[in-house]
């Protein structure tokens, strides 16, 4: 019965999202080259290279040899085993969806426990600091200043996450089989030879892998970004996004914030970028709502990225259910972050900056993020259509060397 039920949800959601493109073509196309744009010109470009080092630190033993150096420490705070420095520190410079794509690999080369791998992926995805900095404090609110805040609140928050999911899974027996965590550097390097010689692909076969993984895996992000940013849309075209606001205004309230923020808050639930935005455009209200409301967006990811994560997991046997819980737990936790550290990072910073500037100001360096978040949008296009067709010759010389 109740496979059933979900087969006719299922039915319901394709067919209504059938009709609506249908009745709001022109909006749906809009939404969607919005989506495709975002993908084309800052996601992919931005992603490629982490995705593609990544693999290649994996297959040459890197990450094994950090995972033991880092072992001491990754054991005893989170309880997960020394790789998952690499990973969460691969995961907060590069954004997500990195941390999951990351943890799904590790688990499948076995260097991680089910249970292990769902404590990692529950703290190893955040918003990198070139978007917090570059694109939510300079693109939209246009105070540098802020981006301080809401990255020590995002950041914060997400070890926090990791300390509390540390608990999830205590009964599991396979974490105990681990040896006693110790620092040891001949072990290491010992460890990191012995999976280079495991691997035994030329470099020329590991970069190609490496491409093709990454760039399929980027393909499946984008369509999830476009789809979510055309549903987004059309919830608000038929009216569903203003219902649902009008019900939220009201625990708005009670939590003494602005009505007007109830939409950009479900926008951004479905979408980061869009409900950063839109919150940052919301006038005459008090900032420290405004910032409540984006940090608790940059930390639940929004359900676009949370597709893309599920999508990335299902391929392994790490369940989507802890990381959900810890999305919401880390929105909570930036949002009490944001609110205790708002005035010794954001008000008291403003107060003392009036009477003495730095040499290196943070305003010169925000900029110099924000053109690079620029720079990165304008060469996008030129390196996400080279890499695609790197792919197409890499997949064409495979097809010729099997006939």
């Amino acid at each position: 019965m109740k496979s059933k039920l979900k087969s006719v949800l299922f039915a319901s959601m394709a067919f209504f999202l059938a009709i609506a493109l249908i009745r709001f073509p022109d909006q749906s196309l809009e939404a969607s080259i919005r989506g495709l744009s975002m993908w084309w010109e800052i996601v992919f470009p931005s992603l490629l290279p982490f995705f593609v080092t990544a693999e290649l630190l994996i297959g040459f033993g890197v990450v094994r040899f950090i995972g033991i150096l880092c072992e001491p420490i990754m054991r005893p705070i989170f309880k997960v085993p020394g790789v998952g420095s690499f990973v969460w520190a691969m995961g907060m410079a590069s954004g997500y969806p990195s941390g999951a794509k990351l943890t799904a690999r590790l688990r499948e080369e076995r260097h991680l426990t089910q249970i292990e791998a769902e404590r990692l992926v529950s703290f190893t995805n955040a918003s990198n600091p070139l978007f917090i900095f570059g694109a939510v404090s300079v693109g939209f609110f246009h105070d540098p200043k802020l981006g301080v805040l809401l990255a020590v609140s995002h950041y914060a928050g997400n070890a926090l996450v990791g300390v509390c999911m540390r608990f999830y899974g205590a009964n599991d027996s396979s974490t105990l089989e681990r040896e006693q965590p110790t620092f040891s550097l001949k072990k290491a390097f010992q460890a990191l030879h012995e999976t280079r010689m495991a691997d035994g692909r030329p470099f020329g076969k590991m970069f190609g892998d490496a491409v093709l993984s990454s760039i399929q895996t980027l393909l499946v992000i984008g369509g999830f970004i476009i789809l979510f940013s055309v549903f987004n849309k059309l919830l608000f075209m038929i009216g569903i996004t203003p219902i649902i606001a009008a019900g939220l205004s009201f625990f708005f309230q009670l939590a003494q914030l602005s009505p007007e923020l109830a939409i950009p808050f479900i926008s951004g639930l479905f979408e980061i970028t869009l409900g950063s935005q839109m919150t940052s455009k919301i006038e005459q209200i008090d900032l420290l709502q405004q910032v409540l409301v984006v940090s608790f967006i940059l930390a639940f990811n929004g359900f676009s990225v949370q597709a893309q994560v599920a999508s990335i997991l299902a391929e392994t046997d790490i369940r989507f259910t802890p990381y959900f819980f810890a999305r919401v737990l880390h929105g909570c936790l930036a949002v009490v972050l944001s609110w205790l550290l708002f005035k010794p990072l954001y008000l008291d910073r403003d107060i003392a900056g009036t009477y003495e500037e730095p040499v290196f100001s943070e305003g010169e360096s925000s900029s110099l993020l924000f053109d690079w978040f620029l720079w990165v949008g304008h060469i996008g296009p030129t390196v996400t259509l080279c890499s695609l067709f790197l792919a197409i010759i890499i997949l064409y010389q495979r097809i010729e060397e099997k006939k």
